[in-house]
């Protein structure tokens, strides 16, 4: 709910983020717009070809060029990006080095994500992150994380996933969604009142309300004949059936626009070149 929504927001730039981050987790676990459009933002730089030019053409600076291509040229490198970049949603993201210590030469076996909870901010600055422990933080092993914030807005990191403005939406569509399927399942079918005279005991009326609710369900029930149901046929209003739909749509759109900057590619509209061409 909005207040419970508030809540968590709040809590997380005072510095609890943890119901936060579960919240992010949660939408896109939840809502299959939300996770097609910040995947398809992912992909879109996880699967870019990334190169390595020489600072000049001494042998040395060509021999550390080519060590770097080689070691970006790794299959696994696309799946650590693409987890890096789990920072757009939340804000930040954690990824651990693993190193490869073996050889005289060391270097980066692994890039492992990290869940962002084993993380908070400094409580001073709220910029600084650091790693839990137990009931407190301690700094950052140098050398052994990547620390990645996205940017979407200015200010404290934690505020500038773009999961923040889309929990809002998700919410809403949520509400939109529970009534549109109340509405499709009571849809065509008529109120059905009941009918039960001054001398009905309470068992009486229980089983006229399992009555009642049965024709709903199973177009079937019986009851004495001392008791009446009535079916009044609902009179539905122009535009009541896709209200719903418009609503879910809208949000859907409002957070293409806040994961992608556009609608075009994830939303089909029917009428324009520009949408026809780029589907």
């Amino acid at each position: 709910n909005p207040y419970r929504m508030a809540s968590i927001l709040r809590s997380a730039e005072e510095g609890d983020a943890e119901a936060y981050l579960e919240l992010a987790e949660e939408l896109e676990e939840k809502d299959p717009h939300y996770l097609s459009v910040i995947g398809t933002r992912k992909r879109a730089v996880s699967q870019l070809d990334i190169t390595v030019e020489a600072a000049s053409d001494d042998p040395t600076d060509v021999a550390n060029a080519d060590l770097i291509q080689s070691w970006l040229n790794r299959d696994e490198l696309d799946s650590e990006v693409f987890n890096i970049l789990d920072a757009i949603g939340k804000g930040y993201s954690v990824t651990e080095i693993i190193w490869e210590t073996s050889e005289n030469l060391w270097m980066p076996k692994e890039l492992k994500w990290r869940d962002p909870r084993w993380f908070a901010f400094d409580r001073d600055d709220g910029q600084t992150l650091r790693l839990r422990e137990g009931a407190s933080t301690v700094p950052l092993s140098p050398f052994k994380y990547i620390v990645h914030y996205h940017q979407a807005k200015s200010g404290l990191p934690i505020r500038s996933g773009v999961a923040r403005p889309c929990v809002w939406m998700w919410m809403f569509k949520n509400f939109s969604i529970k009534d549109w399927v109340i509405f499709a399942e009571a849809y065509g079918q008529p109120v059905r009142v009941g009918k039960y005279g001054p001398g009905a005991t309470k068992e009486d009326r229980e089983i006229l309300l399992r009555a009642v609710a049965n024709i709903g369900s199973d177009a079937a029930a019986i009851i004495p004949d001392s008791m009446v149901i009535d079916f009044i046929e609902a009179q539905s209003k122009t535009g009541t059936a896709d209200v719903f739909q418009r609503l879910a749509d809208f949000c859907d759109r409002q957070m293409s626009k806040a994961v992608l900057g556009q609608t075009t590619t994830a939303d089909a509209i029917s009428g324009g070149h520009a949408v026809s061409k780029e589907h």
